[in-house]
């Protein structure tokens, strides 16, 4: 943000952006489409992620498949199609997910004997797939993931937030006794903690979440969440031990060492593309997108300077430039194009947030040096050429954790511990979260969201980075005695 607010406002309205402080989901909405990340399609409730969007998603898939098959995990594929009598087995799942599911009951014009729904998730046919594979202890653990898309019935759409058709990985596993599981568990959402604060810039807040908020048909539902810019949560990443429930209905069984016959130990955990959400609106200012450098899909834009007689040669020393960059590992573009104004190609950047901008003139040239605009700065630094390649990464590094501290103060600041119900409902209508005491009902839960929109986030882990703290006290909304030891994390969510 610039410390001159005039100036601030007269930039934005060149950007054709509304700043945040006026309406954020106008900002969001017009990011999204500006920045080129996504539009909107003819099908309903469903997005088209255009190829800056999609260069973004690619880099969050890598890093996250690099990640898993280093902790020895395998990917698979399996069909979009899910027979609807697999959905019905696990009574919780099928309560849970009745309301968004699309159904498919015709091939052609021949109606089907069975419905099939299109994937909601697929802990039900590779349950079913896995009751075939699976005969001894030695055939275990299996550790198993998929990339894909989902499909998920959505009333109000929100591009990347909530679409009827969305990405992700969805991961699988099944184990010979709980505690493997339950380790599995925790290993996962370490892995998605790690991936938001070290690649993201993200601080997110691991815990587990309350009996109402778990996953249909899991014993233990563990996420971590994230506070948007205009103070909402995010769910960003999910790890849920499932317990026997799906192994006991898909009869996913095996032969122990003792020649006992045992129901598997099954898991589930995903990242969506939610989180692309998540890094629009935790990074973003009132002039667009700030990419996390680390996972940027252009880390630096050249900007070629110059005249129509010179144009081509600028261009060319751009992509000398740029080579430079590259051999240090940098993600580069050169922006090439001819009869732009060079002040609409620094704002397009800016609005798509690439987090640093290096301009070369025939002075520059002459003289050796490179003209270079950090994203999250106002000021421009003329440097020696060589120190401007050799110092990128550093640069991008800071740029880095200058988003994590921003985010992580902006996160502290606005989490609040409170004690009594109207300071709760007040601090929550300010665009707070709120800690506090909970009994752990879900009738009291529910009477707290229909006062305030605010639900429980999670209750965080003990060595949570954040709000670990351990305490006893009475429920905010009823006045019984705390059920988690430790106060809620209470929030309105997208």
């Amino acid at each position: 943000m610039t410390k001159d607010g005039g100036k601030q406002d007269k930039k934005a309205q060149q950007y054709g952006v509304t700043p945040q402080s006026v309406d954020f989901n106008d900002w969001y909405n017009e990011v999204v489409k500006k920045a080129d990340l996504a539009d909107n399609s003819p099908v309903a409730g469903a997005m088209v992620v255009r190829p800056y969007g999609s260069a973004l998603w690619e880099n969050i898939q890598r890093w996250l498949d690099d990640k898993f098959k280093a902790t020895g995990h395998e990917s698979l594929i399996f069909p979009t199609l899910i027979p609807m009598g697999f959905i019905t087995k696990e009574a919780d799942h099928v309560e849970g997910f009745a309301p968004e599911l699309f159904t498919v009951n015709k091939i052609g014009t021949e109606e089907l004997a069975e419905p099939y729904v299109m994937r909601p998730t697929s802990e039900t046919i590779i349950g079913h797939m896995w009751s075939g594979w699976l005969n001894s202890y030695r055939d275990l653990p299996f550790l198993h993931y998929q990339w894909g898309s989902v499909f998920r019935a959505e009333l109000r759409t929100k591009a990347f937030l909530r679409t009827s058709e969305f990405f992700w990985h969805e991961g699988h596993t099944a184990h010979a006794d709980e505690g493997e599981a339950r380790g599995e568990v925790r290993q996962m959402l370490d892995i998605y903690h790690e991936f938001c604060r070290d690649v993201l810039a993200l601080p997110v807040v691991r815990g587990e979440k309350t009996a109402s908020e778990r996953f249909a048909g899991a014993v233990a539902t563990y996420s971590i969440e994230g506070m948007m810019r205009d103070g909402k949560a995010l769910q960003s990443g999910t790890s849920h031990y499932l317990g026997q429930n799906f192994s006991k209905a898909f009869d996913v069984k095996f032969q122990t060492r003792e020649q006992r016959e045992e129901f598997a130990h099954t898991t589930s955990w995903a990242i969506s593309s939610r989180i692309i959400g998540a890094i629009i609106m935790t990074h973003g200012d009132d002039f667009g997108l700030i990419m996390p450098p680390r996972i940027a899909p252009i880390q630096v834009v050249v900007i070629p300077v110059g005249r129509k007689d010179n144009f081509d040669q600028m261009v060319e020393e751009g992509e000398k430039l740029a080579a430079e960059l590259r051999a240090q590992g940098v993600r580069v573009k050169v922006d090439k194009r001819d009869g732009v104004t060079n002040g609409f190609k620094y704002n397009d950047w800016e609005l798509k947030g690439v987090p640093v901008r290096i301009e070369l003139g025939p002075r520059d040239l002459e003289s050796g040096v490179v003209v270079v605009k950090s994203r999250n700065g106002d000021e421009k630094e003329t440097l020696p050429r060589a120190e401007a390649v050799s110092g990128m990464t550093a640069r991008l590094d800071g740029i880095h954790d200058w988003l994590l501290s921003r985010a992580t103060s902006f996160m502290l600041e606005h989490t609040i511990p409170v004690d009594d119900f109207e300071t709760f409902a007040a601090k929550i209508e300010e665009g707070n979260w709120v800690r506090a005491y909970h009994c752990g009902d879900a009738d009291c839960e529910k009477s707290i969201k229909e006062a305030t929109k605010a639900t429980t986030r999670n209750v965080p882990l003990d060595d949570a980075e954040f709000f670990n703290d351990h305490g006893e006290g009475q429920c905010v909304k009823c006045g019984k005695p705390s059920a988690y030891g430790k106060r809620v994390i209470f929030g309105r969510q997208y």
